[in-house]
């Protein structure tokens, strides 16, 4: 990404801050993270934009990242009728039954050890590659294992960070 405004970046900069907190719980659903990117408004740029989503990011405890990850369908399994969901999980498409059921056993087994879904940043990757990762991840202790979805969550908010500042203007959001 440049370090240029975008329309999109110009756009949420001027939201008023009930449309721009909407617009950032589309990114991450914790409001921890979304109230600290609000408080700092203005950005001069997409760059500085991505910088504080990482610091905040950083700083998120325990039930800010629990927060975030609810906002997450489990892999295999996007939200019906969300589009985001269904394009970041598009490396499910085509994939084995039998891929999809051990995904599925992957998912539980790992939702029961953690306590939330399997966090991927599943944008432009297979499915194997995502089953090679759970079962890899599974074996995790929970600290490491917190501190690798605080990565894949950054990596997701960048993603959709972009997706946000590269958006053409538009009107109202209503």
């Amino acid at each position: 990404m440049t370090s240029s405004s975008t329309p999109g970046l110009a756009r949420f900069n001027t939201l008023d801050e009930a449309a721009a907190t909407a617009d950032l719980h589309e990114v991450c659903a914790s409001a921890a993270w979304g109230s600290k990117l609000l408080a700092q408004r203005p950005y001069a740029s997409a760059d500085t934009l991505f910088a504080a989503s990482d610091a905040a990011m950083a700083e998120l405890n325990t039930a800010d990242l629990e927060e975030a990850m609810a906002g997450h369908p489990p892999i295999g399994r996007p939200k019906p009728g969300d589009p985001t969901s269904a394009r970041e999980q598009r490396g499910m498409a085509g994939a084995s039954e039998e891929l999809k059921t051990e995904l599925l056993e992957l998912n539980l087994a790992y939702q029961e050890k953690f306590g939330h879904v399997f966090l991927i940043c599943a944008t432009g990757a297979t499915a194997e590659f995502m089953l090679d990762q759970i079962r890899t991840r599974i074996e995790n202790g929970p600290e490491q294992e917190r501190e690798i979805v605080r990565g894949e969550l950054g990596k997701i908010n960048r993603i959709r960070l972009t997706r946000l500042v590269e958006a053409a203007e538009e009107g109202s959001t209503a």
